[in-house]
């Protein structure tokens, strides 16, 4: 037997950095919990912080277009763009740690060690287009996820957590099954080569390919809660804390947009019409269903939780229109959305009580938010500012992203599609109104202002001041955002 030899160079150690960085972290960080127990949180949190900058740096240092780990890895423009809202969404999260109320999770180390692990898996899947290796990423992230969520020991937690991992465990079923439909229709598992032998036999046999495609398409969409696939999206983020539930409502559903876009949009654009009407009804549906069920919803969680199912069909457009302008717009709109939803999911975090004071059921019914105004100004007038930001009302963040995504649907000559965009945005405006309404017109439930910002410290009130300005002067960075993100996508060859 000749021995075996393995080429350094094919491996390009440099696009493996930033997964290896976080997986070597995590693993530190569990190791230095066993061996030194009873760390304060503020350790743990600095530490995870600098590791995930670290991993952002090597990041931005990557090539576009670069391949290693035997050609599995695939750092292309995309990768990049999504690997960066990735890292610094979960560099925002992790100071939310370090909250006024103690609860008990972010006081252990195993927390930090699998929120990095969660991190290295999400990173796997953006940053590959083989389907073995995106299956990897997505049960190592979602492993961690799930006891993340159980961690919080509240009994709405542990269901929360259950619900979850049963959800995602048919989502991985869906996946398996996909996969080995493919690999058996074109002998590949690669998603560039699945794609080309898909084309050249013309879809033949096309039942079989059919299969494939709606499998895939419904374990990406429990992920990404697109409707029928979102029963799990407001119980998971009614039981889980609410800083948490924000960052649900980006992260995964963002690795979740890259693997769809890489595969949908090479289907989509090699002829596929019936692939192109399914995902037509899919973010129809999964707009216009999320808003109408917003609309009756009392617990402003619950509400928030039925708002990010709508924003992921907005940008389920994008796959559909299929673009460059609708593929820049995507990320465009992910990445101002971001930066909105954590800072509203954050206001919620701040007036957190270990008890319901308000509801038997729900910690943030709308009653709560009840002339919130008239006690606690600063905190209502910044809340105001991220629900009109989120119901895309100009001049605010998430407007800019609407506008340059229906323009790439209208440019595309997706008319309809648009003006559901459109209809649906003005639906949106309704239960957005309704806190605003609660804080702003209504008498208080209470003369103290101190409960609405009863969990609030100094790292808290500085991620959400950071958010409110990134909300507000939005305007002045979207053109360059705009320059780097088509830069990379029109590098990835979107």
């Amino acid at each position: 037997m000749l021995p075996v030899s393995i080429d350094l160079a094919a491996l390009n150690m440099a696009t493996l950095m930033p997964t290896l960085i976080l997986v070597i972290g995590a693993l530190a960080l569990v190791c230095i919990d066993l061996f030194v127990p009873n760390l304060k949180r503020s350790f743990y949190t600095i530490v995870s912080v600098l590791i995930i900058l670290i991993a952002t740096g090597t990041t931005l240092g990557l090539n576009s277009g670069e391949r290693g780990f035997f050609d599995m890895m695939l750092m292309d423009g995309i990768a990049i763009v999504s690997g960066l809202i990735i890292l610094i969404t979960s560099a925002l999260f992790i100071p939310l740690a370090m909250s006024s109320k103690r609860f008990h999770e972010f006081a252990m180390g195993e927390f930090y060690g699998l929120f990095l692990f969660m991190i290295a898996g999400f990173l796997f899947m953006v940053s590959t287009d083989n389907l073995i290796l995106i299956f990897i990423g997505l049960e190592t992230a979602s492993l961690a996820l799930y006891t993340i969520i159980a961690m919080h020991n509240r009994l709405k937690a542990i269901e929360a957590a259950i619900k979850y991992f049963t959800m995602g465990a048919l989502a991985a079923g869906f996946y398996v099954f996909s996969m080995l439909i493919f690999y058996a229709l074109t002998g590949s598992i690669e998603i560039s080569t699945i794609v080309n032998v898909l084309y050249e036999r013309q879809f033949d046999p096309l039942i079989g390919v059919l299969g494939a495609c709606v499998f895939m398409l419904a374990a990406l969409g429990f992920k990404l809660s697109i409707i029928p696939f979102h029963t799990w999206t407001p119980d998971v983020y009614e039981g889980t804390n609410a800083a948490l539930a924000g960052y649900m409502s980006i992260v995964p559903k963002i690795a979740g947009f890259v693997v769809a876009m890489r595969l949908f949009e090479m289907l989509v654009q090699s002829g596929v019409t019936w692939l192109e009407d399914i995902l037509f009804f899919a973010v129809i549906l999964t707009m216009t269903l999320a808003n109408l069920m917003a609309l009756v919803q009392t617990d402003v969680k619950r509400m928030l939780a039925f708002s990010s199912v709508s924003h992921a069909g907005f940008v389920l457009a994008a796959i559909l229109i299929g673009s460059t302008q609708a593929n820049v717009g995507f990320f465009l709109y992910w990445i101002l959305f971001m930066f909105t939803n954590l800072g509203a999911f954050t206001m919620l975090w701040i007036t957190r009580n270990k008890q319901n004071l308000w509801d038997q059921r729900f910690q943030h019914p709308f009653s709560k938010f009840s002339g919130m105004v008239k006690v606690a100004p600063i905190a209502a007038t910044i809340m105001g500012v991220f629900m009109f930001s989120l119901a895309g009302i100009p001049p605010f963040s998430v407007f800019w992203g609407k506008l340059f995504l229906m323009s790439a649907a209208v440019n595309e000559g997706f008319i309809g599609l648009a003006l559901v965009m459109a209809i649906n945005s003005a639906i949106a405006v309704y239960y957005y109104m309704k806190l605003v309404v609660y804080m702003f017109l209504k008498d208080p439930v209470s003369k103290d202002g101190s409960i609405y910002a009863s969990n609030a410290t100094t790292p808290l009130k500085s991620i959400i001041g950071f958010a409110l300005f990134v909300t507000l002067v939005a305007v002045v960075f979207v053109s360059p955002l705009i320059d780097f993100i088509a830069h990379h996508v029109v590098a990835s060859g979107f």
